[in-house]
């Protein structure tokens, strides 16, 4: 066993390690670390267990790889998972009281690897409901985004890769939302947070309750508001886009890298220019940026400029941090876990479709078209809005770099 974190909560021999007390011991580590997910992963020796914290895989150390079959064979049963079948992925959920009577949900999956079936299990965290204003966005954008939860109808889209934070904002927008007068439905997959005044829905799709099905029956529900977990496919972007122009608000996700990307994926799903062009109401592009340990980090002399668009603009102009500039790098202590990081924020563009966009749209103009807009009016791209972040202390430029 690794003389690591992991080590330290398991016991001292190996006779006393059996799969229910490993499974919930390490679960428990995960949560007191921040982890999102854990991963159990066979090797040719040793089962090796790794945590996603921060956005980032962490290596926990390793267990004896002939535990591995009764931990998969309780967290299959846990999850209603056929037990015989370890040839083929599996998924499934369950949720688990812990010690300290904390109600942890877990999403778990399995692959079949060279070495055995590896086990991924997403932690959910019912309390994880994060304020707007805790998001991480500045003055301006956090005003645009109150802004947007008053609308009566439109489409609007949060976009980013996975683990950026999107169905988060989401959450945080109906947060804002007067749910006591108002109809609010979701679709989502998985239910993540409760909310004791929304009426919420799980896709299944084993049992063909698929996002296109869903939302057609939603519409049946005499909604106001509508949130679907993600725009998978054409049929359902179709459907979202119609229920947007006929006085409904739409919120859903797209797993696209930018606001231009995402109004360029829209047409590409099959949805006519016009009716996007009509419909789309603003677009959210964000990533999440790990936030420096302010016990540890160290300041130190930028040697270059940083520029955020070197194709774009005045050569001054796209100047976000000057050399010589003193900023904050990681360095790594004991209440960080060594990484140098501790939690993450936003950062945000944010989008909102005026009337020149919405006739770019509607005459299918290309990407370079979109970004030329974007650069005329004075758009922020993230990696700018990240960069002065890094001005600020918030974060570092490694980390900015690293994810936009």
């Amino acid at each position: 066993m690794s003389s690591n974190t992991l080590g330290a909560i398991l016991p001292n021999t190996q006779q006393d390690l059996d799969a229910v007390g490993v499974l919930d011991r390490v679960i428990q580590l995960s949560v007191s670390t921040g982890a999102s997910d854990i991963h159990f992963e066979p090797k040719r020796k040793t089962l090796k267990v790794r945590f996603r914290i921060d956005g980032v895989m962490t290596d926990q150390g390793s267990l004896p790889l002939e535990l591995g079959p009764a931990l998969l064979t309780r967290v299959k049963v846990l999850g209603r998972m056929d037990m015989t079948i370890r040839r083929l992925p599996q998924d499934g959920q369950f949720s688990l009281e812990l010690s300290d009577s904390q109600l942890v949900h877990l999403r778990a999956s399995t692959f079949p690897a060279i070495h055995g079936e590896t086990l991924v299990m997403r932690v959910l965290l019912g309390h994880q409901l994060i304020p707007m204003d805790q998001l991480g966005m500045d003055d301006d954008e956090l005003f645009r985004l109150q802004r947007l939860t008053t609308l009566q109808s439109g489409l609007i889209i949060a976009c980013g890769p996975t683990g950026s934070g999107k169905t988060s904002t989401l959450y945080s927008m109906l947060q804002q939302l007067d749910t006591a007068n108002l109809s609010v439905v979701t679709l989502e997959d998985p239910i993540e947070v409760e909310f004791p005044d929304v009426t919420q829905g799980q896709t299944n799709n084993r049992a063909g309750f698929t996002f296109a099905a869903g939302l057609r029956s939603i519409l049946r529900q005499d909604p106001d508001v509508i949130m679907v977990g993600e725009m998978r496919d054409s049929e359902t972007t179709q459907i979202g886009l119609q229920a947007s122009l006929t006085g409904h608000l739409v919120l859903s996700t797209l797993h696209t890298a930018d606001t231009v990307e995402t109004i360029a994926r829209i047409v590409d799903l099959g949805a006519e220019p016009w009716i996007v062009g009509n419909a789309l109401q603003a677009v959210i592009a964000q990533r999440l940026v790990r936030t420096l340990c302010t016990k540890c980090c160290e300041e130190h002399s930028l040697p270059n400029d940083i520029v955020a668009d070197p194709t774009g603009g005045d050569a001054d102009e796209r100047v976000v941090l000057k050399a010589g500039q003193m900023v904050m790098k990681p360095k790594g202590c004991e209440a960080c876990h060594g990484t140098g990081y501790t939690g993450r924020t936003g950062i945000f563009e944010v989008l909102e479709v005026d009337d020149d966009l919405r006739d770019l749209i509607r005459s299918r103009a290309s990407t370079r078209d979109y970004r030329n807009y974007l650069r005329q009016v004075g758009g922020r791209k993230l990696r700018e809005i990240g960069l002065i972040r890094v001005g600020t202390g918030v974060t570092s430029l490694a980390e900015v770099l690293r994810v936009t």
